[in-house]
């Protein structure tokens, strides 16, 4: 294992946006030069971690405050911990770096910046076909607020980008910050 330090990824963005199938692909190609990684699914949490939390303002800071400690305590221990997880208000995410900052663990804060139009295509949970049936309120960036980063650490422009391609720019950016 490479003696490098931990440190936080958290990849906001969108629904469908890609931040998962990046993060994924970015842990395969960590893991492939024996780096200690781990990715913290906001699905996932939700279901272990967060279990029984809504979406209300207040609801969504707290799942992301138990997201950002725990992805301190793994990132403190040398870990490089990929957080693809929406975190919708700057507040929040604010936090979570000042957190970080407080610590001494590396954070940085990816926007995987792709159109609602072309979220809304890929659709991969069906959650923008529920909203515009009405069924469904609530949706972040669409009938709930999405606060983009104003100078994230790196911007991916997903729409027509490969997987490929936006997870080696955000390896990029780690190697140029002495993180891997």
């Amino acid at each position: 294992m490479s003696g490098a330090s931990g440190a936080t990824v958290w990849l906001t963005g969108l629904p469908s946006a890609g931040k998962t199938t990046i993060a994924t692909a970015l842990a395969e190609r960590l893991h492939g030069e024996s780096r200690r990684v781990e990715v913290l699914d906001g699905d996932e949490i939700r279901t272990f971690l967060s279990a029984g939390l809504g979406f209300s303002r207040a609801e969504r800071d707290t799942n992301v405050q138990r997201i950002g400690f725990v992805a301190e305590l793994l990132a403190s221990h040398g870990v490089t911990v990929l957080v693809p997880v929406i975190a919708p208000y700057a507040d929040s995410r604010e936090a979570v770096a000042k957190r970080h900052a407080a610590e001494g663990t590396p954070y940085v804060e990816v926007h995987v910046a792709t159109p609602l139009r072309v979220c809304s295509e890929r659709d991969v949970k069906g959650l923008y076909a529920k909203q515009a049936a009405g069924e469904l309120t609530g949706l972040t960036g669409v009938d709930d607020p999405y606060e983009e980063p104003q100078s994230p650490d790196l911007r991916l422009e997903t729409d027509g980008r490969s997987v490929t391609e936006s997870a080696t720019a955000l390896h990029t950016l780690l190697r140029e910050r002495g993180l891997l």
